[in-house]
């Protein structure tokens, strides 16, 4: 099975939006369509210290994607990358592009002088927590959000 990991392209458009549906719904949410419009928009803009997207693909058909962003850290001078959505369909789970994926935004974090990469993920996610052991090192940091 021939596989790419490129950046995301204005004719991705619906393909991301399936894709990225499909992640949401893993954790039983939802978005307007307002808010598909400006992700893809801020995606695809040239602000580097926006949100960035990579696809992957098998036989030219996107299966996946990882969106990123740099950003400033107050415990360090250069940014740091945080990962912020991954997702392989159930079609290509098991065949390595979970890892690509994280090892691409690893190898643009590297490019851009970025000296730490991380990610949240549910407690209950054990499927990719089994990726994510091999690939990175659990932290003891619990999350705190605001009440709405």
């Amino acid at each position: 099975m021939p596989t790419q990991i490129r950046p995301l392209v204005p004719e991705d458009r619906d393909d991301w939006q399936r894709l990225w549906t499909h992640y949401l719904a893993f954790y039983n949410t939802a978005v307007p369509d307002a808010v598909f419009a400006s992700t893809f928009a801020r995606l695809l803009g040239p602000d580097r210290q926006d949100f960035n997207a990579l696809i992957a693909t098998v036989e030219g058909r996107p299966v996946g994607l990882v969106h990123y962003l740099f950003h400033r850290h107050a415990w360090k001078i250069e940014n740091v990358c945080y990962l912020q959505d991954l997702y392989v369909g159930p079609e290509a789970r098991g065949t390595g592009l979970g890892r690509a994926l994280i090892e691409a935004v690893y190898a643009r974090a590297d490019a851009e002088g970025a000296p730490a990469v991380y990610w949240l993920t549910q407690d209950f996610n054990q499927t990719a927590r089994q990726l994510y052991d091999r690939v990175a090192r659990v932290t003891p940091f619990i999350r705190y959000n605001r009440p709405l």
